[in-house]
């Protein structure tokens, strides 16, 4: 662990608590302290800071944009790999993804959009599964779209290079082969899929802006991050943004519970999976029988 270079009093503490939930709604306890010191200390070094102090005075300046933006990138958690938990990208594959194809064929048109999609695995393993199990999909048009707050995450999304660490958290040999190259010591995933998806730097604190016209809502491992009050605030956003028969996946730890005049769990093995409250079970196919 990098030890801090300066010593995180209790009043910056609360500062840069307060100003991490108004500019990203992320709510760090009390008793996170030590993550803070953590995870800012070698910020201040980078920046040449002297002190918490004096980054607390640096981020109260109009002029620190950069730097708050900064502070905010370094306490958002990036947590992410390919596939992950996997069981919900196989109910997608067998059951999902096969009857909405079947809904849109006349439109020839899917829409996806990943909140909180860090450096872009998550979209990436969904663009392969269409490219490869749904080969009649290369003639439709495909908006994948991944937002995040952080800048340097998704400056790493649009580039698509990866570690063998990242490599090895989740990716099975066969996609490793048939869509990455060596790069160095990295591996960047091919153009045919990086070109599938579109990333942008968003807040999902402020408007998204989206017009009824998704069809998979992904915001898995994201709500955890909220308070309640935030969390309905954006699932109403999602609930605008949806299609009549589209659907919402959340993490295995997530739920709408908070929101059960807006969402509906998809029965059975779709656990993680939502839909909209006052519309018919948009799914008809038990995935054990695909």
């Amino acid at each position: 662990m990098i030890a801090p270079v300066a010593t995180l009093e209790r009043e910056e503490f609360h500062f840069i608590r307060d100003f991490v939930y108004k500019t990203a709604a992320i709510v760090i306890d009390e008793d996170k302290h030590y993550l803070v010191e953590y995870r800012l200390g070698p910020l201040i070094e980078r920046e040449g800071i002297r002190s918490f102090r004096h980054l607390v005075s640096e981020l109260r300046q109009p002029t620190s944009g950069p730097l708050r933006s900064r502070v905010v990138d370094a306490m958002t958690t990036n947590e992410t790999s390919f596939f992950r938990d996997a069981r919900p990208f196989d109910h997608l594959r067998r059951a999902v993804l096969p009857q909405l194809i079947e809904r849109r064929r006349s439109e020839k048109c899917l829409t996806f959009f990943f909140g909180g999609c860090s450096s872009g695995q998550e979209p990436y393993s969904i663009a392969m599964i269409l490219r490869q199990f749904f080969p009649e999909l290369d003639t439709w048009n495909l908006r994948l779209t991944g937002a995040d707050i952080s800048s340097e995450m998704i400056r790493r999304a649009r580039e698509g290079v990866y570690t063998q660490f990242e490599i090895n958290r989740g990716l099975p040999a066969r996609l490793l082969v048939q869509f990455f190259e060596k790069a160095g010591i990295h591996w960047r995933l091919s153009e045919s899929i990086r070109s599938m998806v579109q990333f942008e730097e968003r807040n999902l604190t402020h408007p998204l802006g989206l017009t009824g016209n998704v069809d998979i809502f992904f915001l898995r491992n994201v709500l955890i991050y909220f308070d309640q009050e935030e969390r309905r605030r954006l699932l109403q956003q999602v609930r605008d943004g949806l299609r009549s028969d589209g659907f919402l996946m959340l993490g295995a730890a997530e739920t709408t519970v908070f929101c059960n005049d807006l969402f509906v769990p998809v029965p059975m093995e779709f656990s993680n999976l939502f839909h909209l409250k006052g519309t018919p079970n948009p799914i008809n196919l038990n995935p054990c029988q695909a």
